[in-house]
C-alpha cells in the first residue's frame, strides 16, 4: 500500500529528472542553448530543433521517442503545437509537451487549452520549468508501470 512508501527526501529533485529524454523546439538558437545547458545540468538528455522538420529528422535517426516535448508557440515554420502534433504522430505516442512563450494572447492560451498542453511564460523561471517537467513525466511514469 501507499502507507508503507518512505517518503522521497525533499533535498534532490533534480534527481527525478536525470535520465529523461527532452527535445526543445525554439528557432532562437541562443535559447535552445541556454536549454541545452539548462537541461543539462540536470542530467537530461537533450535533443534541440529549430522546428518541426527539425525534430523530426532528429527521431528519423533512430532515437527513441522523447520522454517530454518543450516547444516555443512562435517558429520560423509554424507553431509550437503543430510540432508536437507532427512528433506525437511519427512517434505514435502522445508524449508529455510543454509549450514556452512570450505571447501572452487569448488565442494562443486558448489553442495550448485546447491541445492540452502545459504552458510556461517567457522569461522562463528554471524551478517552475522543473516542477512541471517533475509533475508531468512523474505521472507517466507511474501510468507505464
Amino acid at each position: 500500500s501507499a502507507a508503507t512508501l518512505s517518503p522521497e527526501p525533499p533535498a534532490q529533485p533534480i534527481g527525478r529528472l536525470s535520465g529523461l529524454r527532452v527535445v526543445c523546439i525554439d528557432n532562437e538558437p541562443a535559447v535552445l542553448q541556454g536549454m541545452q545547458a539548462l537541461l543539462s545540468g540536470w542530467g537530461c538528455s537533450v535533443i534541440t530543433a529549430h522546428g518541426s522538420d527539425d525534430a523530426l529528422e532528429q527521431l528519423r535517426k533512430g532515437i527513441q521517442p522523447p520522454d517530454i516535448i518543450l516547444a516555443d508557440y512562435h517558429l520560423d515554420d509554424g507553431t509550437g503545437t503543430g510540432a508536437i502534433a507532427a512528433l506525437r504522430a511519427a512517434s505514435r505516442e502522445q508524449i508529455p509537451a510543454i509549450i514556452i512563450t512570450a505571447d501572452h494572447s487569448a488565442e494562443v492560451l486558448r489553442e495550448v487549452r485546447l491541445k492540452g498542453h502545459a504552458l510556461l511564460r517567457k522569461p522562463l523561471k528554471a524551478a517552475a520549468l522543473r516542477a512541471l517537467m517533475h509533475q508531468l513525466t512523474l505521472r507517466r511514469a507511474v501510468a507505464a508501470e
